[in-house]
């Protein structure tokens, strides 16, 4: 077969010719004095930023390595007793919990994650399971209700919640599961989205903290991943987890500083959630709006490393990306919206904590800065040559 090559008419070439001396002329009357002050200037940023990280790095490993050292439990931290029982008062000694467990067409994991709620230890009168169906599929609704159905049966305190609409999504169905008449007799909210799986001891290990120390708004536990080993996916994003639960968590708890909410697997006092003003849906880090905001009413956290709850990675690159979206876009969005916020909190401001939550922004920044640099640098190179 044979190709003939047709030759570009004259007036296209004289066009593009013009064209790419107009814009070789442009570029050379802007580039000494926008683009390089503006590369320079972003230069000195990502310098700053990654100083900063840095040091925020070190700082972390000194912490870890004198937790270690000292052995800083939070028993030693914090007042810590077992529930006892009241012979006066019987089980209405204990605190109400309100366990909530989201949902939104889990048909996989709807039995284990209700089992392991309605398995949790606490006096029966004393604890009601809230099952929050978002579900659009009328099928898995119906085996919902039917497996919340089966544990009613059984004598188990559980209410099966639904909504007319998904507004807000997961902060929406929280936010409306806390306005329900029985929640109001409650003093803490537990909270387990559909995969997870907590211990029967899990409140016997968290409640103690809250009762006990009135400061304490939020007691969080760790991840423990049950599919690490499915694939090399799951097994970098157990790496990586494990890092943010045993330093970056652990030394936010131990230094009594900012430390944020997983969104799961943790014990809010609803005292503490109601005075931060409860759930909202502004941004798809409703766990991390919450946290913040409740820390800047002066609220503690505390981390149990050594209290795991199971739960699944997400194992398919479609549920990771979606996942590391709304980790990566969501907290840059809440920053936007509560600068101003944090900034205008003169008693807080200055603390540890929101110095930690602002790093931890500009890691975001920071990696952004990073990628976008060189790849503007890049494409300006090509286009002048």
């Amino acid at each position: 077969m044979e190709y003939t090559t047709r030759a570009i008419p004259e007036s296209f070439r004289g066009a593009r010719d013009d064209f790419t001396l107009q814009f070789s002329m442009v570029w050379d009357q802007i580039r000494a004095p926008l683009i390089v002050p503006l590369l320079r200037l972003a230069v000195a940023v990502c310098l700053i930023m990654s100083v900063m990280l840095f040091i925020e790095r070190v700082y972390m490993g000194v912490v870890i390595i004198l937790i270690k050292l000292f052995g800083r439990r939070p028993e030693k931290r914090y007042k810590w007793e077992p529930m006892k029982d009241d012979v006066e008062l019987g089980n209405s000694g204990y605190p109400m919990v309100l366990i909530q467990v989201p949902m939104y067409n889990e048909r996989e994991v709807y039995q284990l994650s209700i089992g392991a709620a309605c398995g949790l230890s606490w006096p029966s009168d004393r604890i009601i399971i809230q099952v929050l169906d978002d579900s659009t599929d009328p099928t898995i609704k119906d085996m919902v209700e039917l497996e919340c159905q089966r544990w009613a049966s059984k004598g188990i305190n559980i209410k099966y919640e639904i909504r007319d609409n998904r507004n807000g999504y997961k902060a929406g169905a929280l936010k409306e599961g806390m306005k329900r008449s029985y929640v109001k007799n409650c003093d803490y909210v537990a909270i387990f989205d559909a995969d997870f799986q907590p211990e029967p001891d899990f409140l016997w290990r968290t409640i103690p903290f809250l009762v006990h120390n009135p400061e304490i708004g939020l007691v969080q536990a760790r991840w423990k991943f049950v599919n690490a080993d499915e694939c090399l996916m799951t097994r970098m994003q157990e790496m990586s987890l494990n890092y943010h639960f045993s330093v970056e968590q652990e030394v936010g708890s131990s230094t009594y500083a900012f430390f944020g909410f997983n969104g799961t697997a943790g014990v809010w006092r609803i005292g503490a959630l109601n005075e931060a003003g409860g759930w909202k849906d502004r941004t798809t880090v409703e766990d991390m709006d919450l946290a913040v905001r409740a820390s800047l009413k002066g609220w503690k956290f505390l981390y149990l490393d050594d209290l795991r709850v199971k739960n699944e990675l997400p194992s398919t690159f479609k549920a990771y990306r979606y996942q590391q979206h709304r980790w990566s876009c969501g907290p840059a969005n809440l920053f936007r919206k509560m600068i101003k916020e944090i900034v205008m909190n003169k008693v807080r401001f200055g603390d540890l904590h929101m110095l930690n939550y602002i790093l931890g922004l500009h890691i975001f920044i920071a990696i952004s800065v990073t990628i976008l640099l060189p790849t503007s640098y890049l494409c300006f190179t090509i286009l002048r040559s």
